[in-house]
């Protein structure tokens, strides 16, 4: 399966390339993704989407055109339910959104806990967007411990309510924690990586321990990105490479993602887009010495996803 990464170090594969669908707020972009070849779909609550995924996956399923073990589908336990009596209830919820009865892997969103949000696991959908709100940082709740929310999402593994577990937004340091008492591996640490953020510390230290990355904003956020910030899309170093390899630089962005053995995140509702991000799996271009140079000389450290601009001087606890 070319979905599937064999190199994961202490765990099961990995999809190599995944749809990102924060954002995507049309069924056809699910099923168009499927019909380009896509198998992996990564999902999260505060996306407040999740209906929409799981009603067209199982509309897939119904039609006969795709089965539930072709399938890996990733979701995130939200900040409010970190507490160690608050982390299957909010799973179920997930799973009821999503229509499945497990899920492939469940990552921790934001090492950060909030105030909880009393929620109805049986309920589809959200009628408001109270669980992504911290209130500039007066909802962050300091005193629980990720190894509290870990300990409970390792017994969501032995319940069978999800094969895999990771974390997401993780730090070395704060994964260096994590890990001092773990009985199950965090499968994945998922990071924002792309060339102005290429964290190769992160990603030594995540592969001498075990831990599969997985990269995010991959292309940039051309959704997210304030006017002021650089675009990934059009940086002419970028351009020159892909002009000269004859692929575009979402492409290109996505190889050398690959080539640096790490799990992508492609997000697009475009079905042009989806055609030509999975066309890298059987159109793996090698990337030269010099390539790969030009490419570590972009890294200017630029965070799309800055939670000091969200959470006040409670940020201290993720990112310095």
């Amino acid at each position: 399966n070319k979905f599937l990464a064999s190199n994961m170090l202490g765990g099961p594969g990995l999809p190599r390339l995944v749809l990102g669908t924060m954002g995507i707020s049309q069924p056809a972009s699910i099923r168009s993704a499927v019909s380009a070849g896509f198998r992996a779909f990564d999902c999260a609550p505060v996306y407040f989407n999740e209906v929409l995924v799981g009603d067209a996956l199982a509309a897939e399923f119904v039609a006969g055109t795709l089965r539930r073990d072709e399938v890996f589908v990733t979701s995130k336990l939200a900040s409010p339910f970190h507490r160690a009596e608050h982390v299957e209830k909010a799973l179920r919820k997930t799973l009821t959104d999503l229509r499945l009865d497990y899920l492939d892997l469940y990552l921790i969103h934001w090492p950060v806990a909030f105030k909880y949000v009393d929620i109805d696991p049986d309920v589809r959908g959200w009628e408001n967007e109270d669980i992504d709100d911290s209130d500039g940082g007066k909802n962050i709740d300091p005193t629980v411990s990720v190894h509290e929310t870990w300990r409970a999402m390792e017994a969501l593994v032995n319940k069978g309510l999800v094969r895999n577990i990771g974390v997401s937004n993780f730090p070395v340091a704060l994964l260096h924690e994590l890990l001092s008492s773990c009985k199950i591996l965090p499968a994945v640490n998922q990071v924002e990586i792309h060339p102005y953020l290429q964290q190769q510390k992160l990603i030594d230290y995540c592969k001498k321990r075990g831990v599969k990355v997985q990269a995010y904003s991959s292309l940039g956020t051309s959704g997210f990105k304030e006017d002021w910030e650089p675009s990934i899309i059009q940086d002419a170093v970028l351009e020159t490479i892909a002009a000269e390899k004859g692929i575009t630089v979402a492409q290109l962005c996505l190889i050398w993602a690959l080539q640096r053995d790490t799990s992508v995140i492609a997000k697009s509702s475009s079905e042009k887009h989806q055609k030509e991000n999975i066309h890298v799996l059987d159109n793996m271009i090698q990337l030269s010495e010099d390539d790969q140079k030009r490419i570590a000389e972009l890294d200017r450290g630029h965070r799309f996803f800055r939670p000091e601009e969200w959470w006040g001087s409670m940020s201290m606890a993720v990112f310095d």
